[in-house]
């Protein structure tokens, strides 16, 4: 039953987000490919492929709860094409309108709702899935992963399991406790070895989870950025949603891929 009123709360607040943020559209001459593949138990997920050369490196691009690729990322992708990169955003089945857009793959399911039992975690291979397309369809350079709230631990957990195939990880605001059972991300920081960046806005960083998150990450030797101004998520990097100057986050987000990339 708490569960269920969770997902109840996320919906409503999904519905009262509905159209008040509408991103900008990405310009017209950006490569962008819609793209779709089927995980193991035959869930069709579609996402937008960016190709700057297969050769280079790749940024997946994985949405918090309620949300959808367009919604979330439109605004951040065209930042994230200039340098240089290929960018492949899904939409997971676990998923929105929050930020406007519709969550094609969560549309292409008429049976889907929370009710249904599949929870969170359950959309892991989604982000396997997208991880497997691009090696399969010949990206031969380096991915790394970008998770918002439920898909940023996600992204921890894919890192820790794959951890040849992944060379960074951006886990924004990943979320934890019993709605992630299972998947949390305190269970994976010991298993990633990847260079790993975990961004919280400051209505987060004082919650108990946050701190032993970053204490955790202290530990093992990972990266984290406690944002003056930010919201929950990968949004903290949209200054219409935080309404603030949030030039420093980008600045922490981009040397951070800059560097890793450079290794």
């Amino acid at each position: 039953m708490k569960t269920l009123y969770f997902y109840l709360i996320l919906f409503a607040s999904s519905l009262a987000s509905y159209g008040q943020d509408m991103p900008k559209e990405v310009k017209p001459d950006m490569p962008q490919e819609e793209i779709s593949f089927t995980t193991p138990d035959s869930i069709k997920i579609f996402g937008d492929l960016y190709v700057s050369q297969k050769e280079e490196d790749v940024i997946l691009l994985f949405h918090q709860g309620g949300s959808n690729a367009r919604g979330e990322y439109r605004t951040i992708i065209p930042k994230l094409l200039e340098l240089g990169l290929n960018i492949l955003a899904i939409d997971q089945r676990v998923g929105g309108q929050i930020y406007g857009n519709c969550n094609r793959t969560v549309a292409n399911i008429p049976s889907n709702s929370f009710d249904n039992n599949y929870g969170y975690c359950d959309a892991y291979n989604n982000l396997e899935g997208a991880l497997d397309y691009l090696i399969k369809e010949g990206f031969s350079g380096r991915k790394i992963v970008w998770g918002s709230s439920y898909s940023a631990s996600l992204s921890m957990k894919l890192a820790s399991e794959r951890p040849s195939e992944i060379l960074g990880v951006l886990a924004f605001s990943p979320a934890s406790g019993e709605v992630m059972k299972g998947c949390n991300p305190e269970d994976f920081m010991d298993k990633v070895k990847s260079p790993l960046l975990i961004l919280k806005p400051p209505n987060e960083v004082e919650s108990e989870r946050s701190k032993m998150q970053f204490e955790l990450a202290d530990r093992y030797g990972h990266q984290t950025y406690a944002a003056e101004h930010g919201v929950h998520g990968s949004s903290m990097l949209v200054e219409s949603r935080v309404g603030h100057d949030i030039s420093k986050n980008w600045d922490v987000v981009l040397d951070f891929i800059n560097g890793i990339r450079s290794e």
